[in-house]
């Protein structure tokens, strides 16, 4: 029997499975997807809030603020990509400044420190050059960042992995029975396990799993989000993350820089009856564009790059559910939307401790807290290119030439601990695909080497797992 199985290989399954991993327990991680962040983790703002936005007394609220404090410490110790860059509200309307008072008193009781409102458009400017005219003032939150969601997830796993914790893929949870010792937990692959405990943090699917098990049902809509990706070249159009004001004529979008520094658009909001359905639709896309050129007008479609679409779980109580159900040992961890992933390591924490004293775990004598993550070719000074490459030539044989990753980095990326095993976790792991021709390049050899390295044909080689096959058989 196992201690704990996780059920979801998201930022928050990957986050608590990190945290527990920290004591004496024999854990299991189950993932419906063939890797980790392969779902609302992987494609989302990728937004560290400030917390000025959640109701008071909320979860949310609670562990946004807890959460977005940890961030420093936890990139340090983990090494994935965060920045914080600065978050900003803007109103158009002089009507409207009063909205923008009544975030920032939202913000001082959920505890959000340094914030302030400017006002006038030049005011407004010197802080981004780029903004349109039509700006009157904005709400400046300093704490807000921006971090790399699936490199942040990718760093949880795979510090829980060296701690001991068992992960399995395409083993999507069908069954959850209680009984007086502990779960059976069945998976469609044929897997069968017990447990003492299990977590739920099945992301929008968190409600099927809840409601294998509890009485109390809950509802969790899929609430799809469309998203527009820009070119590096215009990374300097904005520095802080920059939302708009709500108004009578709705929410709009942010303009945000990403860690890597392109310039990320969106989302829409689109509920959905499908909980896998992420096909994007020309009209969203273009209501998210052309929101985001209200707030930066000189945004232009030749530096449209990629376009994508995440679901985020919604669940009609309009608050997080986190903690211990009604049936005791089952742990639900449910709809979390924004702004789940600035909460996810306060939650992480909080859910592995009430877990370890739940089961009177102790902690381990030596935990290895730290993780280091692949070496950047892109960001080495070319005395530190030389070094690495004198240990390993393959750092030396670029692949992605658009950025700038080299072979070293994907061979890295598959041997790792919960290495990749398709083009998609290479991408995730590596950046190789994510540049200005979107993998036009670069594809074939990818293949090659994740061929050479799993033992596979090329033709069994996928983009996402699945059926999901990017050649089908040699041409001659």
């Amino acid at each position: 029997m196992k201690d704990i199985i996780i059920i979801g290989g998201g930022v928050i399954g990957c986050g608590i499975a990190r945290e527990l991993a920290r004591y004496q327990a024999d854990i299991t991680v189950l993932e419906r997807g063939n890797d980790v962040s392969v779902g609302t983790s992987k494609a989302n703002s990728g937004i560290v809030h400030g917390g000025y936005d959640a109701k008071p007394d909320t979860l949310k609220a609670k562990y946004n603020v807890a959460g977005n404090a940890m961030f420093d410490e936890l990139s340090r110790e983990l090494d994935f990509p965060f920045r914080r860059n600065g978050s900003m509200v803007l109103c158009f309307d002089e009507k409207q400044i009063d909205g923008l008072t009544e975030l920032l008193n939202r913000g001082l009781k959920n505890g959000v420190k340094d914030m302030y409102i400017v006002k006038g458009n030049a005011e407004v400017k010197k802080l981004e050059p780029y903004v349109s005219d039509n700006v009157v003032a904005a709400l400046v939150v300093p704490t807000g960042g921006i971090v790399s969601p699936y490199e942040m997830t990718v760093a949880y796993a795979e510090n829980a992995a060296v701690n001991g914790v068992e992960f399995r893929f395409l083993s999507e949870v069908t069954s959850v029975k209680k009984d007086k010792d502990g779960f059976t937990v069945t998976c469609a692959d044929g897997y069968t396990e017990r447990a003492k405990i299990v977590i739920n943090a099945a992301g929008v699917y968190a409600d099927v799993i809840n409601n294998m098990v509890c009485k109390r049902k809950l509802n969790i809509v899929a609430r799809k989000g469309d998203y527009v990706l820009m070119d590096k070249t215009c990374g300097y159009l904005a520095d802080h993350t920059m939302f708009q004001l709500p108004t009578k004529m709705g929410k709009g979008v942010l303009v945000t820089p990403t860690t890597h520094g392109n310039i990320l658009v969106g989302p829409t909001a689109t509920d959905v009856d499908d909980k896998d359905d992420v096909n994007t639709t020309a009209d969203e896309l273009n209501e998210a564009f052309a929101k985001a050129s209200l707030t930066v007008p000189s945004l232009a479609r030749r530096n449209i790059i990629t376009q994508f679409s995440g679901l985020r779980a919604h669940l009609d109580l309009d608050d997080f559910v986190v903690g211990e159900s009604e049936v005791q040992g089952f742990y639900n961890v449910a709809g979390i939307e924004s702004p789940g992933l600035s909460a996810a390591p306060a939650i992480a924490v909080d859910v592995a401790l009430n877990v370890a004293n739940k089961l009177g775990l102790k902690q381990k004598p030596h935990f290895e807290a730290k993780r280091k993550g692949i070496p950047q070719f892109s960001k080495l000074s070319n005395t530190e290119r030389e070094k690495l490459i004198d240990q390993n030539p393959l750092y030396g044989k670029i692949v992605c030439r658009c950025e700038v990753v080299t072979e070293g980095e994907i061979v890295d990326s598959i041997r790792r601990p919960v290495g990749a095993k398709d083009l998609d976790g290479v991408k995730r792991r590596t950046r190789a695909g994510m540049g200005r021709c979107q993998a036009g390049f670069c594809t074939p050899r990818i293949m090659e080497i994740i061929a050479r390295e799993l033992g596979l044909d090329m033709a069994d080689v996928t983009k996402r797992g699945g059926e999901t096959n990017v050649v089908v058989g040699k041409t001659k």
